[in-house]
C-alpha cells in the first residue's frame, strides 16, 4: 500500500483507538456527512500551583516538591553508566541496556517494569506492542514521546520477560532514583504492579490504588495498568477506558484543576 492510500487507514485507526478509550474529543460523524477527525488537544502547560479543587494529598505533594537531593550528573551521564553496568546478573544476558529516554524537563515520568525483547534489541524503552500502545496514549494526552520521559525499574531485560527479582531491582534502583532527581517531574505514572511496588511497597493489589494519586518523596504518583496488560486483554475496552480515566486525572492535575 502506498503512503497516499495508507493515510485514511491510519486516521481511521487513530479514531477507533480514541473511541475505545473514551477520549472526549472524538466524535462520530452524522449520517450522510463527513467530518475531519477532531484534532488532539494541545500539550498541557505546566501549572504554577494546583487549584483548590485538587485533593489535599496531591496539593501538598506538588507544593513540597521532591525532597531528594538533586544529582550533579546529567541524564546523558547516567545513561552512559547504565550501558556499562554489571551490577547484577541481568547484564550477562542483555543485548543492550535500556536507560530510558525523553525530555530533560519532562512534566511526566512513566515508569514500567523492564525491557522486553524489542527494547533489548534496540536499547530503547517501550518500542514493542506495549510501547506502541503507550505512545498512542501519550499522544492522546496531547504530548509527543519526546516531551515526556519513559523509564523502567530495571534497565536490562529479565530472561523470558519474567518479573525482576528483588536484588535486580535494588541493583538498578540508584539509576532510576538519580534520573528522578535530575528530571524532577511534576507527576510520576507507574505502569503495572512492579513499578507500584518500587514506589509504594506496602500495596497488596493494584485495584486498591489504581487511578488514585499517591505520594512518594513529595511527588504525586498515579498508578495505572501496564500497557502489556492491555495488549494481553486487547478486546477489553473497559480496561482501556480505565487507563484513559487515570490519564485524564494526570492531565487535570497538570492544568491545576
Amino acid at each position: 500500500m502506498d503512503k497516499k492510500n495508507s493515510r485514511p487507514a491510519a486516521v481511521a485507526d487513530r479514531i477507533r483507538f480514541f473511541e475505545e478509550i473514551g477520549a472526549s474529543f472524538v466524535f462520530k460523524p452524522e449520517p450522510g456527512r463527513t467530518h475531519p477527525p477532531a484534532p488532539a488537544p494541545e500539550p498541557v502547560p505546566p501549572a504554577s500551583a494546583p487549584a483548590s479543587s485538587a485533593s489535599k494529598l496531591v496539593r501538598s505533594a506538588a507544593e513540597s516538591g521532591l525532597d531528594l537531593p538533586r544529582s550533579a550528573r546529567t541524564l546523558e551521564e547516567i545513561s552512559a553508566e547504565v550501558r556499562k553496568c554489571r551490577r547484577c546478573g541481568l547484564a550477562a544476558g542483555r543485548t543492550h541496556a535500556v536507560p530510558g529516554e525523553g525530555h530533560s524537563k519532562a512534566p511526566i515520568l512513566f515508569v514500567g517494569e523492564g525491557p522486553g525483547h524489542d527494547e533489548d534489541v534496540q536499547g530503547r524503552p517501550f518500542v514493542g506492542r506495549a510501547g506502541q500502545l503507550l505512545t498512542r496514549i501519550i499522544e492522546a494526552m496531547g504530548f509527543q514521546r519526546s516531551e515526556v520521559f519513559i523509564a523502567n525499574i530495571v534497565k536490562c531485560r529479565p530472561p523470558e520477560n519474567r518479573v525482576p527479582h528483588r536484588e535486580e531491582a535494588e541493583a538498578c534502583a540508584p539509576f532510576l532514583l538519580e534520573q528522578i532527581t535530575v528530571l524532577r517531574p511534576r507527576v510520576i505514572v507507574t505502569l503495572g504492579k512492579t513499578a507500584v511496588d518500587f514506589f509504594l511497597p506496602n500495596v497488596k493489589a493494584m485495584s486498591s490504588i489504581r487511578g488514585h494519586f499517591q505520594e512518594w518523596h513529595g511527588l504525586p504518583v498515579m498508578p495505572t495498568f501496564h500497557p502489556s496488560y492491555l495488549v494481553r486483554n486487547e478486546g477489553n475496552r473497559e480496561l482501556k477506558k480505565m487507563v484513559w480515566d487515570d490519564m485524564q486525572k494526570v492531565m487535570a492535575f497538570l492544568r491545576g484543576e
